[in-house]
């Protein structure tokens, strides 16, 4: 078991037509997967059509595949766009839907907005508190008008990566940490 790699999901914050997201999450696993540490692979929330909560049957087949793939991953990298000063709800929903799935878990974030992104991160920490996930310290924030060409086209600055690095390590050490509670 200690020679089996930990299971990273890179999960796409942002469901609306024209996000960024996903260009951020693939530049994100790209860099991850050149390291050769863990399994990283994209979760994008968007493919599971989750219903708001409380309005659905319950029954719906995305909330149970929603439930399976979070219960499949030890760690996380939230990409987090910036809205109206907090996360989108459509993450904020995505996170209400399940509790235990996310217990003992680890997870690093990586935000973007005009200010970087950066009280749409701290919010989500407070909500990842109250889910048992402990978030990293390392923290890469993306600025709208440094990193994107016309705020859409990404470009990210050099620095970044180094960031990137870092958190990746302090996801992957946690991770592995808090995998021993779940065992």
């Amino acid at each position: 078991m200690a020679d089996q790699k930990l299971n990273i999901g890179i999960i796409l914050g942002s469901t609306r037509q024209g996000r960024v997201s996903p260009q951020v999450g693939e530049w994100v696993k790209s860099l991850a997967d050149q390291r050769g540490d863990a399994n990283y692979e994209i979760v994008d929330i968007a493919e599971y059509k989750l219903p708001l909560l409380g309005e659905g049957t319950g029954e719906e087949a995305g909330i149970a595949a929603w439930s399976d793939k979070i219960n499949s991953l030890d760690g996380f990298v939230f990409v987090v766009a910036e809205y109206n000063h907090s996360i989108t709800g459509a993450l904020k929903n995505a996170l209400d839907y399940l509790r235990e799935p996310w217990h003992n878990k680890a997870a690093g974030i990586v935000s973007y907005g005009s200010t970087g992104g950066a009280r749409a991160a701290e919010h989500l920490r407070g909500i990842l508190g109250e889910l048992l996930v402990a978030d990293v310290r390392v923290h890469p924030t993306l600025s709208l008008f440094t990193d994107f060409e016309n705020f859409s086209v990404f470009k990210p600055a050099e620095l970044h990566q180094t960031n990137i690095t870092l958190m990746l390590d302090q996801v992957l050490a946690w991770s592995g940490a808090l995998k021993t509670l779940r065992a």
